[in-house]
């Protein structure tokens, strides 16, 4: 479902205690014309991110000059961080974790970069769609129902390590690749620092939701080996599914279009998903342009389809996204 442009609030949201951002950085006692400790060392977090960033930009070969272009991104976005430390009242600021991406795009855009890490997404949604029969059938093979969600729920921690907005995993990438099953077997074992996993299985074996609105986050092995197998499942069960994508690219988060092409190459000639019919399966248009995302800007088409809505999870930077309360009789699920 394409995006009209008009973006509207979250229907399931009760705004008047919404911010976009949680994390605290700064308070009302703080002085206004210096950055805090939180800023700074976020925008130290952006600053370190722009070398990959500009290696990626380099190597886009839709750009003309693309080399020389890069070097202009870097240099412009170095200068905005640096303002920022210096006046955080500039470029818009004080600068929080959705200012600073969408300074970021910006500079890219305003260049002619529009998807720097088409490539890899293109050739890491090859490689996750080649597997992805091989990780329905090791969850199917699981027969107690419990086990197989925390599974399937593993497999979304493991998938969306994907990540090549975090300089560090960027630098993993670059270097030895991601295994996805490598990643399956290293995950952190439970109790996790915040570990609802008990609740929501078992309110998930007592009785399947109507409808579930998933807010999917990085291309590859996150959207197609994490959240794809967890879709299906809820599918199985009788759920109605609306996976909502960006709208336009940001870092190597899955766009609207992208998913709705890898859906349509894992479907067989019957339209199922390794037997599961998907005529309840619907992909949207969020709206989105950022790799994090303000849950009071959505597409009226998304909203449209979750005023109803008994299940909405939200997948990725969690700790950028959120701080939200919900009707007592809607599901919310953050999974980061």
């Amino acid at each position: 479902m394409e995006s009209s442009g008009e973006l509207v609030p979250f229907p399931l949201l009760m705004t008047c205690n919404y911010r976009a951002c949680t994390i605290p950085y700064r308070f009302p006692s703080n002085n206004p014309t210096k950055p805090t400790p939180t800023e700074l060392s976020w925008i130290h977090v952006f600053m370190n991110s722009i070398p990959s960033f500009r290696k990626r930009a380099e190597s886009d070969d839709t750009v003309p000059d693309a080399l020389s272009r890069a070097e202009k991104f870097a240099h412009r976005y170095t200068e905005i961080l640096e303002d920022l430390k210096k006046d955080p009242k500039s470029h818009g600021g004080p600068p929080d974790g959705i200012l600073l991406c969408r300074l970021r795009e910006q500079v890219l855009r305003e260049l002619g970069f529009r998807d720097i890490f088409k490539k890899v997404k293109d050739e890491e949604n090859a490689k996750a769609i080649s597997l992805f029969e091989d990780v329905i059938h090791l969850n199917d093979a699981i027969e107690d129902e419990a086990k197989r969600m925390e599974n399937l729920v593993k497999g979304i921690f493991a998938g969306n390590l994907f990540d090549l907005g975090s300089a560090q995993l960027a630098e993993l990438f670059s270097r030895d690749g991601i295994s996805f099953l490598a990643s399956c077997q290293n995950l952190v074992p439970r109790p996790w620092v915040i570990d609802d996993l008990d609740t929501f299985i078992t309110k998930w074996t007592r009785e399947s939701w109507k409808k579930a609105v998933i807010f999917v986050d990085n291309s590859g092995a996150d959207i197609i080996l994490g959240i794809l197998p967890f879709t299906r499942e809820l599918l199985r069960h009788g759920t109605q599914v609306i996976l909502a994508a960006n709208d336009l690219p940001s870092i190597n988060d899955v766009t609207y279009p992208e998913l709705v092409e890898i859906i349509s190459k894992l479907k067989d000639e019957q339209g199922k998903l390794v037997g599961v019919d998907t005529s309840n399966l619907l992909v949207a248009n969020s709206g989105n342009d950022l790799p994090v995302i303000d849950l009071t800007g959505i597409s009226q088409e998304l909203a449209d389809l979750a005023s109803d809505a008994d299940l909405v999870i939200l997948e990725g930077m969690v700790s950028l996204l959120l701080s939200m309360l919900c009707y007592c009789n809607h599901s919310f699920c953050f999974i980061s």
